[in-house]
């Protein structure tokens, strides 16, 4: 069956259900509270709306422990709530795509109760294990979220494989009725009139092998990616998906996969391979880690690495037919103002991110408060943070390296991903109008300055911008369709592009400094008109601090 790329010109909106809207006053986000807010997210003007999970989940990590796939967790309501909010959402002209987390289970899970109970359990083979090696764990991999990614069971006397918490145990995707299981349950929610899934780490269903990785000096457990990221069987696993659920919808798929290259990428979204429409990659994520502590840093990056990791993805996948997600942040990321942008220039600098991103090639995400200005959070203490990593990188930072509490901090603070999980502040009212309860996790203390309502009452808010840059991009082909070429790419404060085909271009520029800059502009657009600015009096050829200008052959 043919189905039409809608997907390409779309816009999506993620939103963090726990974080987004209280209705009922226990402290959490729930799904009426997302249907309270739809006619918020049409007037923005965004496609597509992506979940969190919200299904049946003991919690240990915000949702990514599913213990029933086919029910609603009661901290978001009910499926009736479900049903509802999917019939109002349609209703806006918004569709809903569900996060799929079908790499690892939760431990509570029915499959893996019963898989703990004997070897000749039929649900033993629903997930992976090993027997001890040397009186120790089969491998030398840690976890994700610190520890070693073997887990012992007396019961059994083996090892099971988690490569995140010991909670999420990994799902064996070499059993067929393993894969027939996930293809059930996407069927049972796509057969309610979902339209598509985002797949959590979906490149790591296929194992390599479970060999040692040599870790680095000074640490006792190495990192799995090198044997498990793009495994040997990932593409023939996710073709057989498509075949045998995907293809029969008219949907949206996205595949969460960190480790992968430009080239790799367009073998998953190339329309010929019959696997996913695009994919989350993370390089641009990793040019500020620090190669000491990780990504837990302040180190701030460098335009230059920016420009080439953006700019390779930009061109490699168009050239290999292949499709991109584009992002600044989202549930697992820091604020993209306080990171890429300046919180003294926050407006400017979040408008400037805004028009750099949403002229490329790609599908464009927008994490829920980014469209007005949010920013990263400053908690006092660790024991205000929430979040499971975050809560093991302090403790790493503390005790294998050293560091001293208020050093810690300083990473905790830039790059904890509490910082995109603190509530949505609607007004300036108590707890933002986020709920009438105590909010399971603080809001950020500026949101008497930093809400919904100030935002919507300025013409010239973020949000508005966000309006034009989606108006723009439903309405000008080029922007999906454009070759892309960089320009002037070792100017370390200016991201100058084009988007070009036939006698149509645009050029773009953008300045991530706080410096006033002028530019050369190429001859071909020097009789051109701006398109759109950040700033309400842009000049051709000279950019105030943080601006950006589109300027239309």
């Amino acid at each position: 069956m043919e189905y039409s790329d809608w997907w390409k010109k779309s816009v999506v909106y993620q939103i963090y259900p726990k974080s987004f809207q209280d209705t009922n006053g226990d402290g959490i986000g729930d799904l009426q509270g997302i249907i309270e807010h739809l006619d918020y997210l049409e007037k923005l003007g965004v496609d597509v709306l992506w979940l969190n999970p919200v299904y049946k989940s003991p919690q240990v990590d915000n949702g990514y422990d599913i213990a029933d796939y086919r029910e609603i967790d009661p901290i978001f309501g009910t499926m009736e709530d479900f049903d509802q909010l999917l019939e109002s959402a349609h209703e806006h002209h918004l569709k809903i795509v569900m996060d799929l987390v079908v790499n690892h289970t939760s431990s509570k899970h029915p499959w893996f109760k019963e898989a703990k109970k004997s070897r000749e359990n039929k649900y033993h083979d629903y997930f992976i294990w090993r027997e001890s090696k040397n009186n120790q764990e089969p491998n030398n991999w840690g976890a994700s979220f610190g520890g070693s990614a073997w887990e012992y069971v007396d019961e059994v006397a083996q090892y099971y494989l988690h490569l995140f918490a010991k909670e999420q145990p990994d799902l064996n995707w070499e059993n067929p009725k393993v894969r027939f299981e996930v293809y059930d349950l996407m069927k049972y929610w796509l057969n309610k009139g979902i339209d598509g899934f985002r797949m959590d780490v979906i490149n790591l269903i296929s194992k390599s092998s479970y060999d040692d990785v040599t870790p680095k000096p000074g640490q006792k457990y190495s990192d799995y990616r090198p044997r498990v990221a793009n495994g040997p069987k990932a593409h023939e696993y996710l073709h057989e998906m498509n075949q045998e659920v995907l293809s029969k919808y008219d949907i949206m798929t996205v595949g969460e996969m960190p480790s992968t290259s430009p080239a790799e990428a367009s073998k998953y979204t190339n329309p010929k391979n019959e696997e996913l429409n695009m994919i989350f990659e993370f390089e641009h994520m990793g040019i500020d880690r620090d190669p000491v502590y990780g990504k837990y840093t302040d180190k701030r990056f460098k335009l230059i690495d920016l420009k080439k990791v953006l700019s390779k993805w930009q061109m490699e996948l168009a050239d290999k037919g292949g499709w991109n997600s584009l992002y600044w942040s989202n549930h697992d990321q820091p604020r993209a103002v306080s990171r890429f942008g300046s919180e003294k220039y926050r407006v400017e600098s979040a408008k400037m991110l805004g028009t750099l991103l949403h002229f490329m090639q790609g599908t464009p995400y927008i994490f829920e408060g980014e469209e007005i200005g949010m920013t990263n959070v400053h908690f006092p203490s660790i024991s205000d943070y929430d979040d499971i990593d975050t809560l093991n990188a302090y403790k790493v930072l503390r005790e294998t390296h050293g560091l001293s509490n208020e050093e810690a901090m300083k990473g905790i603070y830039a790059q904890s991903r509490d910082n995109a999980r603190t509530p949505m502040p609607w007004n300036s009212q108590t707890n933002g109008g986020f709920t009438g309860g105590k909010p399971w996790l603080q809001l950020n203390p500026n949101y008497n300055e930093i809400n919904v309502q100030n935002t919507l009452a300025d013409p010239n808010s973020i949000f508005y911008y966000y309006q034009k840059l989606i108006q723009l991009r439903h309405d000008l082909a080029i922007i999906t369709t454009g070759n892309y070429t960089l320009l002037d790419p070792d100017n370390p404060d200016l991201f100058i592009y084009t988007r070009e085909q036939d006698s149509e271009g645009l050029l773009v520029v953008c300045n991530f400094s706080e410096k006033e800059i002028n530019y050369e502009i190429p001859p071909e657009y020097k009789n051109g008109s701006i398109l759109i600015g950040n700033y309400s009096d842009s000049a051709m050829g000279h950019l105030k601090p943080y601006e950006a200008i589109v300027i239309k052959k």
